[in-house]
């Protein structure tokens, strides 16, 4: 396939915009968290109902509300991360607390296993994970996985706020956005071929819907917030 610059372009603009979107609102205060995971949280809801209507027709409604489960409870526990464990640390002297430093964690884990599961299956990778996405290749996602607890965990090591928790777990909670990451990154790959559709929309211009960048968080949170509140 021939290199075509203008969608390069495109896709390099809206990834940077996206980030910058998502740092502020992570970053800046309570009301950005708040406001920003709320835009996240009806844009997957849409996509996710016009998908049902694609694969069940006239009976989406019934199978709609399943996006209590999928959408509307991980984003509901991301919350409850952010609050239930800002105490922990005071802010106002110049820390940045736990329920502040765990989202964030698992954002960048996701980003990291994303970027790197990419990478290694693009070099090496050979053995197809699962017809649901032929691209996904079996060495792609356990080198994935393996740099992205390799980086998580050495970035705990040198970043001053991610030493208020001990490296093995940011290790455990690295690990479990890769792997149940890749999972929901799955499972939005099966709703798409049932509806018979590439992308569960189109608000990133080259990249796809809300459900296609946020897919691995769904899945990833529920997992970290037991572990949360079982160990930390």
């Amino acid at each position: 396939m021939a290199f075509n610059f203008q969608t390069f372009r495109t896709r390099t603009l809206t990834a940077l915009l996206f980030v910058i979107v998502m740092l502020v609102g992570l970053f800046w205060n309570f009301w950005s968290f708040l406001i920003l995971f709320t835009v996240i949280h009806f844009g997957c809801w849409y996509e996710f109902v016009k998908l049902m209507k694609k694969i069940y027709n006239k009976n989406y409604l019934g199978y709609s509300l399943f996006g209590a489960i999928y959408i509307t409870l991980p984003l509901i526990l991301l919350l409850f991360i952010r609050e239930e464990n800002r105490d922990y640390l005071d802010r106002d002297q110049g820390f940045l607390n736990l329920g502040f430093i765990i989202p964030c964690g698992i954002i960048f884990s996701i980003w990291i296993n994303d970027t790197s599961a990419y990478l290694v299956g693009s070099f090496i990778g050979k053995t197809p994970l699962t017809k649901i996405s032929p691209k996904k290749t079996i060495e792609g996602t356990i080198g994935g996985t393996i740099l992205c607890v390799s980086v998580i965990s050495l970035l705990a090591n040198y970043i001053p706020v991610a030493k208020i928790i001990e490296v093995k777990h940011w290790a455990i909670i690295a690990a479990l956005c890769a792997i149940f990451g890749t999972i929901g990154d799955l499972f939005e790959s099966k709703l798409k071929r049932m509806a018979d559709v590439k992308d569960s929309g189109s608000f990133m211009p080259g990249h796809g819907g809300f459900l296609d960048r946020f897919d691995s968080l769904l899945f990833a949170v529920p997992a970290v917030w037991v572990y949360v509140k079982l160990f930390l």
